[in-house]
């Protein structure tokens, strides 16, 4: 018998999810063997055979016409984007399976001219499997200050944000809610597998998060299906403290697997005020002079001393309240 494949793990998933008296079945009290709903009462609901239902969850019959697919998304309470996610998966079950590995993915010079107008805001580019493909560098020092900012120049060896989420303990301080954040990344890997089910990197992607965390391996069993496209988030950043953003997911006009990544505030507060602080301290100019010195890892106080030099120096675009921000023992928590 087949593997019941990307399609029949969906659909079992979602059937597990529903209660029976959710949806108008009767229980006589019989112990059930299964969680959920029985595959004989979604293909009551749903208004086709069992044993069509059963080849369809088995991973036997591929055909099913948009009908059915309709009825059954009706049946398990599908929402709009589990909808699509199951007319994805229904629709590469009917071609035959051919791996390959895409070439590598290029950002457009639309897209970098776009990103140097978004100076202003921590922004970032990613791929079809999160990887990062450009960053401008508030953006790198907000999200990923501890790797090197060029790394997303080595196409083969570019930071990845899920793996990041998962397997590199800085977004795990990084997000108050980590778990929350790590849910919405396992979703949109969830989307990403069912438009390229073909894609060998992507494939490869999730079987390494699946042998190296066991937190991956549960929430990518739940089989959540929510497009991360925009969300607050409470981040505690290693030289600003806390800070309150909202992370939003716009789609790249003639770059359909891109994304562009913003990060913003609300205007006029504190959280804005700690991204000014961080936009100082990380910009290139400080860099320059501070070659030697790592954003995150370096002494906060040498970064703290440059930046007194600066405004000591007439720097632009600062106020009282970052001046004051930084004391003896390193910067207070401007975020709030």
């Amino acid at each position: 018998m087949d593997e019941p494949g990307p399609l029949g793990e969906f659909l079992q998933a979602r059937r597990a999810r529903i209660r029976p008296e959710d949806v108008g079945v009767q229980d006589f009290g019989a112990r059930r063997r299964v969680q959920g709903l029985r595959r004989d009462e979604v293909a009551h609901l749903a208004g086709v055979s069992v044993s069509y239902y059963t080849r369809l969850e088995q991973g036997i019959s591929r055909g099913a016409s948009p009908q059915v697919l309709e009825a059954v998304a009706t049946a398990l309470q599908l929402d709009t984007h589990e909808r699509g996610h199951l007319e994805r998966l229904a629709g590469a079950a009917r071609r035959a399976p051919r791996p390959r590995r895409p070439r590598a993915e290029e950002v457009s010079d639309e897209t970098r001219d776009l990103m140097r107008a978004l100076d202003g805001a921590p922004a970032l580019v990613l791929g079809r499997r999160t990887d990062v493909l450009a960053w401008n560098h508030l953006g790198h020092a907000l999200l990923a200050g501890h790797v090197d900012r060029s790394a997303v120049d080595d196409v083969a060896n570019r930071p990845n944000m899920s793996r990041m989420m998962f397997l590199d303990g800085h977004n795990r301080e990084l997000y108050t809610d980590w778990r929350r954040k790590a849910r919405a990344v396992v979703g949109n890997l969830r989307i990403a597998v069912g438009r390229h089910p073909d894609d060998r990197d992507l494939a490869a992607l999730i079987g390494e998060l699946t042998m190296k965390s066991p937190e991956f391996v549960t929430m990518w069993g739940d089989h959540r299906i929510a497009p991360c496209d925009a969300a607050s988030y409470d981040l505690h950043h290693p030289v600003v403290g806390a800070v309150t953003v909202t992370q939003q997911t716009l789609a790249i006009a003639r770059s359909p697997d891109q994304s562009l990544v913003v990060v913003t505030t609300v205007a006029g507060s504190p959280s804005e005020r700690a991204l000014t602080l961080l936009r100082t301290v990380s910009a290139p100019k400080l860099d320059r002079e501070l070659p030697e010195r790592s954003r995150f890892r370096g002494s906060l106080d040498d970064v703290g001393a440059a930046l007194r030099q600066e405004l000591r120096e007439g720097g632009e675009g600062w106020d009282a309240h970052a001046e004051n921000s930084y004391d003896d023992g390193g910067f207070a928590d401007v975020g709030g």
